[in-house]
């Protein structure tokens, strides 16, 4: 079998060019400060050779890649797919590409997968929200620049984008409440901040309201955890299910429905996030909306400013919007 060609390297090409290997890095980085016939002698060089530079080792011999990193739980849900659209978007109009790191839901994967994915690139955007504060503040401190993404934390520093999804439960069941609604059953989502926050959204809730009872069942993140939750929605005789997210809400519709229960005649149904077809879900569905695409936007922003070393703007908190559907009415009968 035939050999294949040897690479030029930039040893070829100093040798060729009679000077060393440095002066040629330094011509190809665009760095030479001596006489430019000696750097037209390396171009000239170069260019007989066939002499192709290794970008990535340029690169990271520069300080930077010209990409940052996009760290999630789960890429394969629609929220996280907008949000790096926006991001991919935002940082391609100045020349970066984002790599994408998905931990499937593995928390404790998180911290190696994110020095990993920040060791080939400029920066990172971490959207961890199950992540504990141990490893978030460890994270912070050593992957930097780094642009916080769907949490808050009082321990890290870096510029943090989020929503207030303990509000917007809050704002859910206020919704269920003024239908008529009194039994309400929440699908929980994986341990973590998020899961904690509206958790306490619903406590807010009902902490004045007696005549109110919520149960809480076990769940997760996607559509398959909705559907498992199903038989316990069932069994908590509530007349409205709110659950962790619509992927859930999906799943959990489509169970409902198996089964022979209308959604929202027999048990009205909500999510939370808003994917792009939650409202063409039959019905569709009601849900709090996050503006997805706007965080990716944003968070590129502030990655800009952190990698041109410029102080980056405010954190925001971004409050959801109700989107009232077909998935909600009120009970079937009076409480």
């Amino acid at each position: 079998m035939a050999k294949r060609p040897r690479a030029t390297t930039i040893s070829d090409v100093a040798t060729h060019a009679g000077v060393s290997p440095a002066t040629v890095s330094r011509v190809m980085n665009g760095n030479f400060l001596g006489e430019p016939a000696i750097a037209e002698r390396v171009r000239e060089s170069a260019r007989q050779l066939d002499y192709s530079p290794n970008h990535l080792a340029r690169s990271f011999a520069l300080g930077r890649t010209k990409a940052i990193a996009f760290l999630v739980p789960d890429l394969a849900n629609p929220a996280f797919q907008t949000v790096l659209a926006g991001l991919s978007k935002a940082a391609a109009a100045d020349g970066y590409r984002v790599l994408v790191a998905d931990s499937a839901e593995s928390p404790d994967d998180e911290p190696v997968l994110a020095a990993e994915v920040r060791s080939r690139c400029d920066a990172i955007v971490l959207c961890a929200p199950r992540m504990s504060e141990d490893d978030l503040e460890r994270a912070a401190a050593t992957l930097g620049p780094v642009v916080l993404m769907n949490r808050s934390s009082p321990r890290v520093s870096a510029p943090t984008l989020s929503v207030d999804s303990r509000a917007g439960f809050e704002l859910i069941a206020q919704h269920l409440y003024s239908l008529g609604h009194r039994r309400l059953v929440y699908v929980a989502g994986p341990e973590g901040v998020a899961n904690a926050n509206r958790v306490k959204g619903l406590g807010d809730f009902a902490e004045d309201l007696a005549d109110v009872t919520i149960t809480h069942v076990p769940g997760g993140a996607g559509s398959e955890d909705g559907l498992a939750a199903v038989e316990a929605v069932i069994r908590s005789g509530a007349t409205a299910a709110l659950a962790f997210n619509d992927l859930v809400a999906v799943g959990l519709v489509h169970g409902l429905v198996e089964r022979g229960i209308h959604v929202p005649d027999d048990i009205s149904v909500t999510g939370f996030d808003d994917i792009p077809f939650a409202r063409f879900l039959s019905p569709s569905l009601t849900t709090a909306s996050v503006p997805h695409d706007v965080l990716g936007t944003l968070a590129w922003s502030r990655m800009q400013s952190l990698i041109s070393g410029a102080a980056p703007e405010h954190n925001v908190v971004f409050q959801p919007r109700l989107e009232t559907r077909r998935s909600t009415a009120a009970p079937p009968a009076a409480e």
